[in-house]
């Protein structure tokens, strides 16, 4: 009899327990999100601030670190000379909803021995052949352009390892850079004008804007924050308002 007296009041203690650390683990998770939302807010506001200022000539620039994140996102010129041999096509790029490649090719700078791959625009995929490549006109004399600078292109999931043919899936700067024979700044420069000096390409450069995915943490945090109270509001009702609802009836 004894210890079926006991028992309840063991249950009531696992369950207060549980809950505790239920509601400390989903509060914390729910602080975390509000914690990352916070940071790209932040970044966001960093690649607002860098798009306002003036273009700078990237010849002029010292070759950067891969921490000198204070130059991603600004503005730039740049002038030299296409290394189109070494040309690049990401597959499996959309661009308005449509499949295609982002054309890459690395330009040697104008009085400097680097170079720095261009994201030079989006061609669209041949439906009928996915092998075959889109026709983009490359001048071999020396060109200038507009562009900012970015990070390398985001890396896809692949299955096979990375390739080494005109068709790829991502881009190894390190491995690229042992292709090409040129030393290759650890940014790349997306195109955002038309080439002076170089034929037209018939690329498309509407590029979408660097996504920080503000929403997505608000909404988890909210997620989590639900469900802390969810645990908290089942608590108060099954252990303690509804016993004593039923002492009183």
């Amino acid at each position: 009899m004894a210890e079926a007296k006991q028992a309840p009041s063991w249950r009531r203690w696992v369950v207060l327990v549980v809950t505790i650390a239920g509601v400390a683990v989903t509060a914390s998770l729910g602080r975390w999100q509000l914690g990352r939302a916070a940071q790209k807010e932040a970044l966001q506001a960093a690649i607002e601030r860098q798009s306002q200022l003036p273009a700078v000539p990237l010849e002029e620039l010292r070759r950067p670190s891969d921490v000198d994140a204070h130059l991603l996102h600004r503005p730039v010129t740049l002038r030299g000379r296409w290394l189109h041999e070494h040309t690049v096509f990401l597959d499996n790029r959309q661009m308005h909803g449509r499949p295609g490649f982002y054309v890459l090719t690395p330009l040697k700078l104008a009085g400097r021995e680097e170079a720095v791959v261009v994201q030079r625009g989006w061609a669209p995929r041949d439906v009928q052949d996915r092998t075959r490549l889109p026709s983009v006109p490359t001048g071999d004399g020396e060109v200038r352009l507009e562009g900012r600078i970015a990070p390398p292109p985001a890396k896809l999931y692949e299955f096979d390892a990375a390739g080494s043919g005109p068709i790829r899936q991502n881009l190894d700067l390190a491995s690229y850079e042992q292709e090409v024979g040129t030393p290759l700044w650890p940014v790349s420069v997306v195109q955002t004008a038309a080439v002076a000096g170089d034929p037209e390409d018939g690329l498309l450069r509407d590029w979408p804007a660097p996504a920080v995915d503000v929403h997505k943490h608000y909404g988890y945090a909210f997620q989590w924050f639900a469900l802390s109270a969810l645990m908290t509001g089942l608590y108060v009702w099954f252990q303690l308002l509804r016993p004593r609802l039923r002492r009183s009836s």
